[in-house]
């Protein structure tokens, strides 16, 4: 059971910490209007990321069959997409995408929910990136029944809850220290790891007696 939870945490945090555009709107408004709009705007992007969970959790579970027969094929074509995924991480530039948002005093915090949610839940590429973390983690807890299932999504939750509210809480306090070209710093580090999780899982699966 703990081991589930902690593959869901690795999953959320994963998928969450990329600096993408996403990261960059939360930064933006936690600079600009205050913590509590940066937090609302990452928690719509957290209800995102649930969703794409659920929906692709349910299909795991919907095809377990084919998931067991062609689990060793699926699992590298899951590293491969982790892999590039990494790539496109490792490359981008957060700093391209800052565009300050004007200085707004109002405390419209749904309207920031909603509007992160929707930009999130356009990004349906966010499914391929989860089966490729499946197959890494060998992560189907649906399919070991409802209690496990109810603990992953639980490390998954914790996870993405715990980066927004570390994030918004971090640029918040440091806003006035603030060094933009750190983004680029950590954008490397989680690329770098996402590369090497699926060089890591080829490589294992190529070769199953170095384990």
């Amino acid at each position: 059971m703990f081991e589930t939870i902690a593959k869901g945490f690795l999953i959320g945090l994963l998928v969450s910490a990329p600096m993408g555009p996403i990261n960059m709107l939360v930064i933006q408004r936690t600079l600009n209007r205050g913590w509590r709009h940066g937090f609302s705007t990452g928690l719509g992007a957290m209800l995102s990321d649930l969703i794409y969970v659920l929906i692709t959790l349910i299909g795991l579970s919907l095809v377990s069959d084919f998931f067991d027969s062609y689990e060793q094929t699926i699992q590298r074509v899951g590293s491969v997409v982790l892999f590039f995924f990494g790539l496109m991480v490792f490359r981008a530039n957060p700093l391209r995408d800052w565009t300050p948002d004007q200085l707004c005093p109002e405390t419209r915090y749904v309207r920031d929910f909603i509007s992160s949610f929707l930009l999130t839940f356009s990004n349906v590429a966010i499914i391929l990136v989860l089966m490729g973390l499946y197959a890494h983690f060998s992560f189907n807890p649906l399919g070991d029944g409802k209690s496990f299932f109810i603990a992953g999504l639980t490390g998954i939750i914790m996870a993405t809850f715990g980066w927004w509210f570390f994030l918004t809480t971090m640029i918040s306090r440091l806003r006035k220290h603030f060094n933009r070209k750190g983004l680029v710093l950590l954008n490397r580090t989680v690329g770098l790891i996402l590369m090497l999780l699926g060089v890591g899982e080829i490589i294992l699966s190529l070769f199953p007696g170095l384990l």
